[in-house]
């Protein structure tokens, strides 16, 4: 089970991604007005409280430089943008293909590739070496 803050914490980041799509797409009427963006939120909902109960963890691993935290930045900027672009260019009609067929098929392809996601990080594997515990 997933320690409370951290539970509290993936439920807020799920809002805030999500607000910024809605935000994107010119608010709650014009977001909640597409049934596939309906599905896509209620499946984003799904995956996050699903994830909750797995095995998966945020430890901090090996320690690595400490120049290299830059990333963290960049990768929030990514975010944001992966939440806010797409929901905007939408709305524009810019990068736009075919309106509702293309949003069922985003709807898919985003449970499709959490669920793939979930598949590899379940996988296992065995290291090559030399046993650390014994001799």
């Amino acid at each position: 089970m997933t320690p409370p803050k951290l539970a509290l914490l993936a439920i807020v980041a799920t809002f805030a991604y999500l607000g910024l799509a809605i935000l994107g797409q010119g608010g709650f009427a014009a977001f909640f007005s597409h049934p596939a963006l309906i599905a896509l939120a209620v499946a984003l909902f799904l995956l996050t409280g699903a994830a909750l109960f797995t095995k998966g963890n945020l430890s901090r691993g090996e320690r690595e430089d400490r120049a290299n935290r830059w990333v963290i930045a960049a990768f929030g900027l990514i975010g944001v943008l992966a939440a806010y672009l797409p929901a905007y260019t939408d709305r524009k009609g810019f990068w736009v293909l075919d309106g509702e067929t293309v949003r069922w098929l985003g709807v898919a392809l985003f449970a499709a590739g959490a669920d793939l996601a979930g598949f590899c990080a379940r996988a296992a594997f065995q290291r090559v070496g030399r046993d650390p515990a014994g001799a």
